[in-house]
Formats: C-alpha cells, sequence, structure tokens
C-alpha cells in the first residue's frame, strides 16, 4: 500500500471492524453529533449555488466545517466565466464568497474532479453531509441536420471563450461573415449578441480576454439575428437586457411591428414584470423615435432584430459542404394559453443566409457520478427541497436541483432553503454521528492519485497575477486562461 493511503484505509476500514455499538453509546453518538462536534459537510462547486449553500451553514451553525471542491483551478464557477465582461456590477458578489472562503471554518480545494479524482461515495464516507452545486456545464444541442457544420456553435463555448474558460480558450470563432444567427430568446442569447456588435473600444476596459478582444476588433459581423419559437409575450430575456441592446452604441434594432399586433389589449392582464417588458418591446417596434434617436439609429453600421414563430429545422451548407451558409426555419404559431403556450409548425419555411449559428437554447447539467441519481430528461438530480432522493445525507442546490433557471438572487434563495434543510436533519440526528476525517482523508487519497489541490491562497496568488497583467492596458484583470501555465506559477 501507498504510505499516503494508510490514513484513508485506516479510516475506511475501521467502521466495519469496530464492535456494534451499544444502545447508550449510539445514543451518546447522536446527541454529540448534533451539539457538541464539528460536523464535516463538503460542497461540490465554487459557483454561486455552492458558495450561498458554504455561507449559510457557516452563518447558521458554528461549529459547522465546510470543504468546497472545483473542478478549475479558480472559484467562482458562472460569476467568473459565465457573466459577461460588460457587467461587471454583477461580478461584485466575489467579494462576498471571498469573505466566506476566509473564514477559518470554510476551505477551497480546486482542480478537483469529482467523478473522476474522487468518488462521491468517497465524499460521503469522509463527510457527515456532501451538497452537489456542480450547475449545469454542458447545452442542449439542436438535433437538427447540419448543427455539426463549422459555423455552428454553442453560445455557452461562446460565452467561455470570451470570458476565458480554459476548456473554451482554442474555440477560434469565424468571425468574417456579415450576418450571424442566435437561436434563442433568453439572456444568455442577448449576451452573446451585444458582445458580437458592441464597438470594440467599449471592451477595452473589462476582463474581457485579449483573444477574444482581438478577434472583435477584426469581425464583420453586422447584423445579428435573435430567432424564437414563440412570440414577444414569450421571450425568456430581461428588461434590463432588452434596454442595453436597444441603446448599444452604433447599432439599430429591427423590429417588424406586424409581430406586435393586438399586443397592447393581451399585456393588460399579465404580471407586471412580463408587461414592462413587452411594452419596452412595443415601443422599441412601433412608436417613431425622437430626433436624436433617429439620427443615431441612421448613422448606426450594424443592427440586430428578433425573429418570433420561427423554429430551426435544418443548418444549411455552404455549395462546398465545408461550412454554414445559413439556417433553414420553420414557421410557427402558437396554441394553448399561459405557460402551456407552444410553438407547432404551420409547414412553411424560409431561409435565412448566415455564416455564424449560436445555439442558445438552454444549459444542462450532467450526472456526476454513477452512485448519484440523475434525471437526463430533466437534467436535474432528482431531490426534495434539495435532499437528493433515496440517498441520506446527500443534498444538491443551485441548477443542477433544479434546472438552469433563474439569476444569482433565485440560486441564493434556492441555496440556503438547501442549507436549512441540512442543518434541520443535522439536528434531527439524521445524519452519521461521531466524528468524520473530513479533508484529511481525501487529502491522502488525492495524494495517491497524483492529484494536486489548489488552496484558495493559491487562487490569491493567480488572482493577483491576472489583475497585474491587466494593469498594462487599463483592465481590472487579464484572465488565466492555460491550467497548465497556472500551476507553474504556482510552482506545481
Amino acid at each position: 500500500m501507498a504510505p499516503r493511503c494508510w490514513r484513508w484505509w485506516l479510516w475506511t476500514a475501521w467502521p466495519r471492524t469496530r464492535p456494534p455499538p451499544s444502545e447508550s453509546t449510539q445514543s451518546f453518538h447522536q446527541q454529540f453529533s448534533t451539539q457538541e462536534q464539528t460536523p464535516q459537510i463538503c460542497v461540490v462547486g465554487s459557483g454561486p449555488a455552492g458558495f450561498y449553500t458554504a455561507q449559510h451553514l457557516l452563518k447558521h451553525h458554528s461549529r459547522a466545517h465546510v470543504d468546497i471542491y472545483e473542478k478549475q483551478l479558480v472559484p467562482f464557477g458562472l460569476v467568473r466565466f459565465g457573466v459577461a465582461p460588460d457587467h461587471p456590477e454583477v461580478k461584485n458578489v466575489i467579494n462576498t464568497f471571498t469573505r466566506t472562503a476566509h473564514s477559518d471554518r470554510c476551505a477551497f480545494h480546486g482542480n478537483v474532479v469529482v467523478g473522476r479524482d474522487v468518488t462521491v461515495q468517497e465524499l460521503r464516507d469522509a463527510y457527515h453531509a456532501v451538497v452537489l452545486s456542480y450547475g449545469a456545464e454542458d447545452h442542449r444541442g439542436l438535433e437538427i441536420p447540419g448543427e455539426e457544420l463549422p459555423g455552428v456553435l454553442s453560445a455557452r463555448a461562446f460565452v467561455g471563450w470570451y470570458n476565458g474558460l480554459p476548456e473554451n480558450r482554442k474555440l477560434a470563432p469565424d468571425l468574417s461573415c456579415d450576418t450571424a444567427v442566435v437561436l434563442g430568446q433568453g439572456n444568455v442569447a442577448l449576451d452573446v449578441a451585444r458582445i458580437l456588435l458592441t464597438p470594440p473600444e467599449y471592451l477595452e476596459k473589462t476582463d474581457i480576454t485579449e483573444a477574444a478582444l482581438g478577434a472583435l476588433r477584426q469581425s464583420q459581423v453586422k447584423t445579428v439575428w435573435i430567432v424564437g419559437r414563440r412570440g414577444p409575450l414569450q421571450v425568456a430575456f430581461t428588461i434590463k437586457e432588452l434596454r442595453e441592446m436597444i441603446q448599444l452604441p452604433g447599432t439599430r434594432p429591427i423590429l417588424d411591428p406586424a409581430d406586435f399586433l393586438g399586443l397592447q389589449d393581451r399585456i393588460k392582464e399579465v404580471p407586471r414584470p412580463r408587461k414592462r417588458l413587452t411594452e419596452l418591446l412595443l415601443q422599441a417596434a412601433t412608436e417613431k423615435p425622437g430626433v436624436a434617436e433617429a439620427a443615431r439609429r441612421a448613422s448606426a453600421s450594424r443592427a440586430w432584430g428578433l425573429r418570433f414563430f420561427r423554429s430551426p429545422q435544418q443548418v444549411l451548407p455552404s455549395p462546398d459542404g465545408r461550412r454554414a451558409a445559413g439556417i433553414r426555419l420553420a414557421v410557427t404559431r402558437l396554441e394553448g394559453v399561459g405557460e402551456a403556450t407552444r410553438a407547432v409548425p404551420t409547414g412553411a419555411v424560409e431561409d435565412l443566409p448566415c455564416g455564424l449559428v449560436l445555439s442558445s437554447i438552454g444549459y444542462k447539467s450532467r450526472p456526476i457520478d454513477p452512485s448519484v441519481p440523475f434525471d437526463p430528461k430533466l437534467g436535474v438530480i432528482p431531490n426534495m427541497e434539495g435532499r437528493v432522493v433515496d440517498v441520506p445525507g446527500l443534498y444538491c442546490s443551485g441548477w443542477v436541483k433544479r434546472g438552469p433557471t433563474g439569476v444569482i438572487t433565485t440560486t441564493m434563495t434556492d441555496s440556503f432553503v438547501t442549507g436549512q434543510i441540512l442543518l434541520q436533519d443535522l439536528k434531527a440526528g439524521l445524519l452519521p454521528s461521531g466524528p468524520r476525517p473530513g479533508y484529511a482523508a481525501i487529502k491522502a487519497l488525492l495524494g495517491c492519485r497524483g492529484v494536486w489541490p489548489v488552496s484558495f491562497s493559491d487562487w490569491e496568488k493567480l488572482d493577483a497575477e491576472e489583475v497585474s497583467r491587466g494593469q498594462g492596458a487599463g483592465k481590472p484583470r487579464e484572465k488565466l486562461l492555460d491550467p497548465q501555465e497556472m500551476l507553474r506559477l504556482l510552482g506545481r
């Protein structure tokens, strides 16, 4: 047996070899576990769901210790890799997460892939409770002919490319075409459209990667169509993102007033946020702009438009078949009312020429480990208020719990609920009694497997390096993209 592995073996063997505890011993351990001991809790994933879960646990239990495991070398998940570079105010939540990580009862362990470097069962053996908060790291495929052609990308990969996600650093999207199509009408769709059309000088002082900024400076994209299966009342983006698009410098909106006929009467009964959003759409589509706005639009060199009642049917190839040259859209109509409204094809189709197709029809979670239940249809871990079904001591929070919907505050609320449920179970004696080794056991196991975890203080060294590299260009940071370079900087 490798020398560093003996502690792990000793811990896992000990419960099987000791004699069964007496009833009085069991009672003592249950009391000890809820009142005296240090609960060892593990959170998998260091995005908003992971950090908000940890924050709640640390705040509401004075002795709990929380270890956060992350597959990337750096923390913060979609706050770092998903939030658009021109939305720095949204990233301020990193300050809150950093305070949590600085707690002497919290530790960050990056560069650890749960499901590969360590199994969920091994974590469950080492901790009193395990919370899976690893998010939705995949995208939903179009499942149409031609989606494999060069020029067709997932919006998730495109976002990862300009935000410095290591796995997307070599994406190299071809921006030599004049028209791009974004499939989907959520906030991510508007993010990628906005980044494609924003004058590069407006991005120079953000944390966008230098490679992405260079490509956008050379971009020939002049028009972006944002396509949805349903109508204006069903768009998934929010009013803030829409307003940003309408006011985007150097661009003009293309909206067909016919798409909005009769909408004024129909929005009277809808919830206020939806009503305000639709009113802004109506205004942009049907009202004559003022003199200044009309002049701004007339001088715009780029444009964006919303295409409603269109569903992707096929990506059309170039004459030589080597890349995307357009997309065939099925014309749809709506059936049903309210939330049950669905788009059905009318039989008509139209072809839209384009050289770039970005699919933004949703993220999805992946199963993390064969021992963890997973619903592939819904893309979530089956759970009841965060308790994983049929697996005591295992919990989930965030997108892997409820699906990839909502904003950061939605995830915060959701994660607090999971944290509260876990603490209720701890207090009720439903979690394992007696001490658990926590990270001490996992550290030995990872050492045996040649895995070198990255601590939060390691991250702060990388953070300082990024900030230093960005200063020369007047940027908040220049993100490190290569995991091997990061490890070299840390002396690994």
